[in-house]
Order: C-alpha cells, then structure tokens, then sequence
C-alpha cells in the first residue's frame, strides 16, 4: 500500500471539528469530533490519529488515508491511539500541530530500576485486554499488576483466555475469575474461533481495545482471527520456558470491518508501575476495606489486638499471597513517589537518619551501661576480698 509523504493538503481549512472529516475506520466518531471541538487549533486543517510511533516518523491515519510524519518539534510526544491536530507546516506540507488530551493512557514505569520515569503504552483505548494463556502456569501476581494498571489508566479491564484449545482451560478460568473480581473473562481458541463473536460482543461499538500480554501468549494470532485474514506473522513458543518470539515489534492499530480498532502490543516481560495509586484501590479493593476495619487506624496488621486483616487471613478469607502482594505494589508506588518528589525523599532520608542515630545512641548507651553495671561489680568484689 502506498502511503503519502504529507506533502499535499487535500482538504486545506477545515477547521470545524462538526463538519471536519476524520480517519472514520480508526475509530473517528461524533464523540471523538466534540472532543476536538472542545480543544480547537485554528491553524489546523484536519484531524488524525496515530497508528504507529517508529524511531523517526510516525504513521498516522487521516481521512483520506495514511501519512509518514515527523515528531511534533514542540508540544506533547505521540504515542500510539493520540488524537492529533494536522496542519500544514512552512513548506506546505502537512504536520502535526498539537496532541489532544488523553481520554485513557496506559503506562508503566520504564524499565530500569532506579527510574522514575514513566513510558506511555497506549492512549484512547476503551478497553485493554489482559491476554492469558492456559498452556503455561498462571502468574497471579503478574496478572494483579497488569490489572492495577488497567484499572488506573481510565479504560475498562477485560481479561482474554487464549489457546483453549491446547489445553485444559477450566481450571485456569476459575483462578482467573478468583483473582480478577469484578472484571470480565472471556475464553478463545482462535484455532477453532471459539470465543471470538463474545469478545467482539464486550467491545463498545467503534471502540479501541488494546490487547496486552506476555511474548507468545497469542495476540497476533487472536487478531488475525478477529480481523479474519492474516495482518500478524505469528512465532513458535518454546516449551521449555513457554518464552515466545517477538512477532510483534512495535504498537500498531489494525482496524476492523464494524468499526473496532485493535492494537496489538509487543510482549511486555515486566510490569513496573506507575502512579497507579487509584488502580491499586480498584484491583485491592477488599483489602483495602479489611484494612480500614482494623481496631487501630494505624494498625500495622501483624501481631495488634482486633486487627481485621490478620484475622481474614487466619480464617482463610483472605490469601496471604494477595496480601503480600498488595503490599509489594504499595511499597513500590512509594518508592516510586519519593524518587518523583524530591522533598518526601528529603523527608524519608531524615527518617532513616534519625533512626539511624537513635539506635546509634541506644547501642552506645546499652554499651555503657553494662561497663558501669561491670565496673561496679567488680568494686563489690574487691570488697569482699578485704
């Protein structure tokens, strides 16, 4: 397919988002044209959305097709699903003016782990499908975090049982709905195309889903199924360790026949998170209710009288492992906050200091104690020799 360089304006002064035509197969609706109304541009000529974010251009879908275009000089970086206003540059050409506020974002902390930094994964996106696939075993704490930061990027969370099948899913499903309360599962054998017409039935007409997974969990193969034609090369899984090829490398939207947009993601090995404090509550929020039932509002729900925490996971209502992994995400979101505000830092490091030198000063103290406890008892002794 040929794909435009940008340097024709084929619709020059559309400026009304109302009347202003849009990339209708990227999911360009009424709704989508009042929010560019509600931010205008009167520079721009056109309206577009970002299909593919690559190392010097990007690739974005307007309404009579698709253009390669550089990064905006100035301005918000485009990420994948951005709406974004076009306009024509000094040279005619047309270019990217500004980025539209995010209705969702989906992020994660970059990889490093000392960084504070946050790597935006996907924008606009009505629903993320959480990709689980039954012939590996179920990583629980995986699945919580992925689903912590589904919760906290604004889009609704839909967990996706791939290569039914391969293997037996029943199993895998009930620990999957455990887990996942309150979110939807659904189970697909794109093999067979068993599934299929259900997960099309959870996606809001002429919406973006954003499918998310580990490499080899089935995405590109599930999308091939829900496009019905092969769009995605597809890899082996090794069945030493289930690790799949990465047959996707990078994010791209892939419209639908009925309007759907999908985009399928590269696998993501690990999910650091990112202020993720309301998604915490969303996925954790049973834990977080034992929690404020506590006797004591500073309860530290280990060995204090009337804990409620302590006592649901005594009579088994809660999992220790969910609760150790509750904690886990909470410790890392405040780590993750201190490195972002310099002052808590300050804060915490003085915190640390002083325990620091108050157990400093009870060692040397407990030190000089026992010397004078000593000193006095061989005093007494030299008594009793005379």
């Amino acid at each position: 397919m040929h794909i435009p360089s940008g340097n024709a304006l084929d619709n020059p002064g559309i400026n009304n988002p109302s009347t202003a035509e849009g990339p209708l197969a990227y999911g360009y609706t009424p709704a989508v044209a009042r929010h560019f109304g509600a931010h205008p541009n009167p520079e721009a000529t056109g309206t577009g959305r970002v299909v593919r974010v690559d190392r010097t251009l990007l690739l974005v879908a307007v309404a009579d097709g698709l253009l390669h275009l550089p990064y905006p000089l100035t301005g918000d970086q485009p990420v994948t699903g951005d709406w974004v206003w076009i306009g024509p540059n000094r040279a005619g050409a047309r270019q990217i003016l500004a980025v539209l506020p995010r209705r969702s974002e989906l992020s994660r902390k970059r990889a490093f782990e000392d960084s504070s930094a946050e790597q935006v994964l996907a924008a606009n996106m009505d629903t993320v499908g959480v990709v689980v696939p039954v012939d590996r075993p179920l990583t629980h704490n995986r699945l919580e975090r992925t689903l912590v930061a589904v919760w906290d990027s604004g889009a609704t969370p839909l967990v996706i049982i791939t290569k039914a099948d391969l293997a037996q899913a029943d199993d895998v499903v009930g620990k999957v709905i455990l887990q996942a309360a309150g979110v939807d599962v659904v189970t697909t054998s794109a093999g067979n195309c068993s599934g299929i017409d259900e997960l099309m039935s959870r996606i809001p007409a002429r919406g973006t889903i954003v499918l998310l997974g580990p490499s080899g969990a089935g995405k590109s193969t599930l999308i091939n199924a829900l496009v019905g034609r092969e769009v995605q090369q597809t890899g082996e899984v090794r069945s030493g360790d289930f690790k799949g090829k990465h047959t996707t490398t990078a994010r791209e939207l892939v419209p639908l026949s009925n309007g759907t947009v999908l985009m399928d993601t590269p696998g993501v090995r690990g999910f650091g998170l990112f202020d993720a404090g309301e998604g915490l509550g969303g996925m954790f929020g049973d834990v977080e209710e034992l929690a404020a039932g506590c006797r004591f509002a500073d309860c530290s729900h280990g060995t204090e009288p009337g804990c409620a925490v302590r006592d649901a996971i005594d009579r088994g209502v809660l999992e220790e492992r969910r609760w150790n992994s509750y904690l886990k995400m909470q410790r890392e979101l405040e780590a993750l906050a201190r490195r972002s505000d310099v002052a808590a830092q300050r804060a915490y490091h003085r915190e640390w200091q002083q325990k620091v030198v108050s157990a400093g000063k009870s060692q040397r103290s407990a030190e000089r104690e026992a010397y004078e406890r000593g000193s006095r008892n061989a005093g007494k002794g030299r008594n009793r020799k005379r």
